[in-house]
């Protein structure tokens, strides 16, 4: 096979694959569309009618471009899964956008996909208008949108394989996931889908018991359980209103989202373990031992500056606007208890910057939730702690150093290196998008503070994010939340696939 054989068959699988995930996704808008049928919203129901059909032709196309490897067993690299990764993501915002702009709720289609990677990245903020009137069938749309993002539209699409592919494990990798529940990908997806379709139930049920409770009617009480549990869920943060988790006026109602988000937040590998009767994990978790630390640390902080500055009055004000907001910036969900700008007016540049601090840490690796990460966070600090002992020990001594993440794995080199290489390219997205906010003239608290939660894909937002923010900046936080859920290797492959330089991309990810 000569070089263009070989460049137009990488282009096919690369089509192949990346139209069967745009096909199973796109086929998703049969939701909202029966959400408006129930409702009587024929508008929207018509452009939900418009926008599968186009998503599902534009499917079927990249499928038919590439179809000779529905014969064979085509020679899947990691170059080609994760290319169809980074480039379904792309495709699939594009085309989940159609049903925002078809609705006159979006000033323009970057709006609408801006909203739509905000959707998929579990990051949860909008530009969206009119939020409070928006139709049944577009707030459904909104909230499947974070549902799937959260366990990824690779994982949706692999879940439906007739049969195992060489390459179903390259594309899961390349979607930000590593975990193996069993040992086919086809099962571990399966496994991931189950988990969260229980916790779906079970927590909508709760919701909606609840949100009767509180003085919703039972209509409404399931829709809004349904969407508040996916945002939680998928540490997402989209609300079906513009005051958010407010709209409910309910401790009980946001204690129950909290802890959803927090279950959210934990690896599915963890989940998985405790299913089948292995307790200690809770405890012996390098990411739960990191988690429960860093969001001690930063609670504790917090209230500790908000009471300097006599804030909140009582113990209850503390809880539901400090603790809440915390542990909501910490997994990464977004969900709100005080409105935007209250951040910069009364929680002033030490509460921002525990707020940054934790949006950027973010929660576990292949869970729901984004940023940095506790598993990353606790395999540099152990590193760190690892190389002062050396220095302290004998140079004839040498020990093997650990860490516990569902099993035992040696704390190697490569391992810490890795961690540390995300860990800066994290922390660069965020120095970027600080450094715009500031040139487009934000304070540089507030430009902090947004880059953070654009960054860690997290959703609580001081006031920048709007309709109105300067076009260059939506087009760097669509980036920003796209770099920082896929976590950078599959964007960076497919990059270095379209310049010709993939091979060492990969090669250099299969050494780590």
């Amino acid at each position: 096979m000569n070089q263009t054989e070989k460049k137009s068959y990488s282009l096919e699988i690369i089509s192949y694959y990346t139209g069967y995930i745009v096909l199973i996704s796109s086929s998703l808008m049969a939701i909202p569309a029966l959400t408006s049928l129930m409702f009587k919203e024929w508008n929207p129901l018509l452009d939900f009618i418009i926008s599968m059909t186009v998503s599902l032709a534009a499917g079927l196309a990249l499928v038919m471009f590439g179809m000779r490897m529905k014969k064979e067993k085509p020679d899947v690299q990691w170059k080609h899964g994760f290319a169809v990764a980074a480039l379904s993501w792309l495709i699939l915002t594009v085309l989940c956008a159609m049903p925002y702009w078809l609705s006159g709720h979006m000033k323009s289609y970057l709006d609408a996909c801006f909203d739509v990677m905000s959707g998929f990245t579990t990051t949860g903020v909008v530009l969206l208008q009119d939020l409070d009137h928006i139709s049944n069938g577009l707030n459904m749309w909104r909230h499947i949108l974070t549902f799937i993002g959260g366990q990824g539209m690779v994982v949706l699409a692999l879940t439906f394989l007739v049969k195992e592919t060489g390459g179903a494990y390259k594309m899961y990798v390349g979607e930000g996931k590593d975990i193996e529940l069993v040992p086919n990908v086809k099962g571990t997806t399966r496994q991931i889908w189950k988990i969260s379709m229980i916790y779906l139930l079970v927590g909508t049920a709760v919701l909606w018991v609840i949100g009767i409770a509180i003085g919703l009617k039972p209509v409404s009480a399931i829709l809004h359980a349904i969407y508040i549990f996916e945002s939680s869920w998928s540490t997402g943060g989209f609300a079906p209103n513009t005051q958010n988790i407010m709209y409910y006026h309910s401790l009980i109602y946001e204690t129950a989202a909290m802890v959803i988000f927090i279950l959210g937040s934990f690896n599915f590998g963890l989940h998985y373990a405790i299913w089948h009767g292995k307790r200690k994990e809770i405890i012996k978790n390098i990411e739960t031992q990191s988690f429960f630390i860093t969001s001690f640390l930063t609670v504790i902080l917090a209230l500790a500056g908000l009471a300097r500055l006599n804030v909140y009055p009582d113990a209850v004000a503390g809880f539901r606007r400090v603790v809440f907001n915390v542990l909501s910036a910490h997994t990464t969900t977004g969900f709100g208890s005080i409105y935007a700008r209250q951040f910069a007016l009364e929680w002033g540049d030490f509460g921002i910057m525990i707020m940054v601090i934790a949006m950027l840490i973010g929660g576990s690796a292949c869970s729901t939730a984004g940023g940095i990460k506790g598993l990353r966070v606790g395999i540099v600090c152990k590193g760190l702690i690892m190389d002062i002992k050396k220095l302290l020990s004998s140079e004839r001594r040498m020990k093997v150093y650990k860490f516990h993440h569902i099993k035992d794995q040696i704390l190697s080199e490569g391992a810490i290196k890795s961690a540390a290489i995300i860990i800066i390219c994290y922390i660069a997205t965020f120095g970027v998008g600080t450094l715009l906010g500031t040139y487009y003239g934000y304070p540089l608290a507030d430009s902090a503070f947004e880059s953070a939660s654009i960054t860690g894909n997290v959703g609580l937002s001081i006031g920048v994010t709007a309709p109105g923010m300067p076009a260059a900046m939506k087009v760097y936080y669509i980036i920003a939340m796209y770099l920082g859920r896929l976590e950078f290797l599959s964007v960076f492959a497919l990059i270095g696939y379209l310049f010709g330089g993939v091979k060492k991309v990969c090669a250099n990810y299969r050494e780590r």
